[in-house]
């Protein structure tokens, strides 16, 4: 079973297996028909593709118009729904991939181990590992077919906005955001209305967890890396700009073996709505 990463020959080798499931999690967030797009112009075999706004995504406001962040999380019996029209059982095998090095197939791999699903795993190094392979691509799109996944007790852990401001007086937990650097800081934001970051918040920009060619770095050097920026991980909290690049941060976390960081999952963009929330810059 593969709960974390899975390279790009290994799961050659499991092309033809009925029993495992392989998504398609290309997105663009400035261009949200680009993930589709490119889907329909090539893929990886037996792939069905997953729009992270439409599958991944839950209603950005409450019924008592809150908002929620740019992508919060649906119901989990809704997702649940989702998986089983994409043919996924509770004994399924899921690979997720993209072509960002991860930054939505994280969310997808959160999201499965959210609903207690654990084999599921990230392609390494994305599409661009799987051509460097000279590996077979199509434009075929499979048929659905029905899954019969069930909600299991969740395999991962998560807070709300409430949890987050109390933990700026008490800082019990370290708050990591996954942005880059200059929209960290508050330069630059060109996603959200406004810039800036949650007081007493570190900045692990998610890319600094790939080597150059996008595959992940080893457990070791995630290891050491993320020692300097969470002491304790099961004291941790990731978050972003909207829930998605925090579950790079947490996927690392678990390749390097250091489990239990929570995710924030409306992030900066649920976080900034409120102009009664403090912001650091």
């Amino acid at each position: 079973m593969y709960t974390t990463l899975i390279s790009a020959q290994d799961l050659a080798a499991h092309l033809q297996d009925e029993n495992w499931l392989i998504l398609d999690c290309r997105h663009d967030l400035m261009d949200t028909h680009a993930g589709r797009n490119a889907y329909q112009l090539a893929h990886i075999p037996g792939a069905q593709f997953v729009h992270l706004d439409q599958r991944l995504s839950g209603a950005q406001l409450t019924a008592d118009g809150v908002f929620r962040g740019r992508h919060p999380l649906p119901e989990q019996q809704h997702f649940i729904e989702t998986l089983s029209a994409l043919g996924i059982n509770d004994d399924s095998q899921v690979i997720a991939y993209d072509a960002q090095g991860g930054m939505f197939a994280a969310r997808l791999w959160w999201m499965l181990r959210w609903v207690g699903h654990a084999a599921v795993a990230v392609l390494d190094g994305g599409l661009p590992a799987w051509q460097a392979q000279a590996l077979p691509l199509t434009q075929e799109v499979p048929a659905p077919r029905a899954g019969n996944i069930t909600l299991r007790p969740g395999l991962t852990a998560h807070v709300d906005a409430e949890a987050v401001q109390r933990n700026i007086a008490s800082a019990e937990r370290t708050l990591v955001d996954a942005r880059a650097a200059d929209r960290f800081r508050g330069e630059n934001e060109s996603i959200d209305p406004v810039g800036g970051h949650i007081p007493g918040a570190n900045n692990r920009f998610f890319k600094e967890n790939l080597q150059d060619d996008g595959r992940f770095k080893t457990a070791e050097q995630l290891r050491f890396e993320w020692a300097g920026v969470v002491p304790d991980a099961s004291r941790a909290i990731m978050q972003c700009g909207s829930g998605v690049t925090a579950c790079h941060n947490l996927l690392a976390l678990e390749v390097a073996g250091l489990s239990g960081a929570a995710l924030y999952p409306g992030s900066w963009s649920e976080w900034c709505a409120d102009p009664e929330r403090p912001v650091a810059k």
